[in-house]
């Protein structure tokens, strides 16, 4: 059995960000595509209101803009934690209590010519589960977010502002639209900063990785609750095989992996289990190769997980081995998930049909 330790960890960190980013994308697609847009809305507003719950409070005070008035602090967050994620974002103050935030093209989320295929629902979505939720959060019913453009509307990028009003707002009223407002230009020097020096390129690097590792630790489970398990596996796993087919050169190229053996696999896969941050183990097995993951950071302290948030993910490696070599199975023999201690995968040669 040969432990995995790896030589170049940015190496795992930068594999882990590319497929998981590029396997939201194709999840958006699949949802979009299989169930419609109104259901990629709602998958999309579930999403981001989970995340907003787990992030948005402890986020403003990791950054630096607790005791900001809260229009700016708002805009502020989505402009530092983006970038932290590797997104391009702009970020004006205007007043105290008017702050624009824009996202600019390419749009990470929608990954290259993918956005011809989202829906407007989706970003829709996306705002009415965080933007519209900030108010809320910080207890200030006099806060909303009012969106002037929408890429997925072949717009200039996502952007508006948020707005603290002189009155309470309704719950319609913390989140509208009002396409044809213009932001102010942007200038870098007046823009908000991330802390001096608790933000190294180690730590960087990092976050970006996590950045991408979120949105399918948060995105897979509401699956399961909004379509149920059954359905919920098959588009995970739909999209985990598409994106594995179409990435696996990617992923093999930064990983640093040519051999195509059974060997050569386990090693790709160990190197990214190493890089999200999980141990890795590597054993022979007559002529197979045993791969062994223990721990699951991209779902720990989740608590009880519908197995088709595993029968999705595990669908990255099934389509990476078809492109790796066809003539290899990949067996799930333990699961973590079901309460194994680690998760084991058997890579086998079958045979050839006659």
């Amino acid at each position: 059995m040969t432990v995995f330790v790896p030589t170049d960890e940015t190496a795992g960190w930068r594999a882990v960000a590319a497929l998981y980013h590029r396997y939201f994308t194709g999840l958006i697609l699949t949802v979009a595509s299989r169930k419609g847009a109104v259901d990629a809305g709602e998958w999309m507003f579930r999403i981001f209101r989970h995340q907003h719950h787990q992030k948005f409070l402890p986020g403003l005070e990791k950054l630096g803009l607790t005791g900001l008035p809260h229009a700016v602090a708002c805009a502020g967050y989505h402009y530092l934690s983006n970038s932290v994620g590797g997104v391009q974002v702009e970020f004006m103050r205007e007043s105290d209590t008017k702050a624009w935030v824009r996202f600019v093209p390419p749009r990470w989320v929608y990954d290259g010519v993918a956005i011809c295929g989202v829906p407007t629902e989706v970003s829709r979505g996306m705002l009415r589960g965080w933007y519209a939720q900030n108010g809320v959060s910080l207890k200030n019913s006099r806060l909303g977010f009012v969106c002037t453009a929408q890429t997925t509307d072949a717009q200039y990028g996502l952007a508006g502002y948020f707005r603290e009003y002189d009155r309470d707002l309704s719950a319609e009223e913390r989140l509208i639209f009002s396409p044809g407002e213009e932001p102010p230009p942007f200038d870098p020097d007046a823009a908000l900063r991330l802390p001096e020096g608790s933000w190294p390129p180690e730590r960087l690097a990092k976050a970006n990785r996590n950045y991408s590792m979120e949105y399918i630790r948060t995105g897979l489970p509401r699956l399961a609750e909004l379509f149920g398990p059954n359905d919920a596996a098959y588009l995970g796993n739909t999209a985990g095989r598409l994106v594995g087919l179409q990435h696996y050169q990617e992923i093999a190229g930064i990983l640093g992996v040519t051999d195509r053996s059974p060997r050569g696999f386990a090693e790709l896969l160990a190197r990214f289990i190493a890089g999200q941050g999980d141990r890795a183990e590597i054993e022979t097995d007559g002529e197979a190769v045993l791969v062994r993951q223990t721990g699951w950071r991209l779902m720990s302290d989740l608590g009880p997980l519908a197995p088709s948030v595993f029968d999705g993910w595990n669908g990255l490696w099934q389509g990476m081995l078809d492109v790796h070599d066809r003539f290899l199975v990949l067996e799930v023999l333990r699961r973590q998930d079901y309460g194994d201690a680690c998760t084991e995968w058997r890579i086998r040669r079958r045979p050839r049909r006659q």
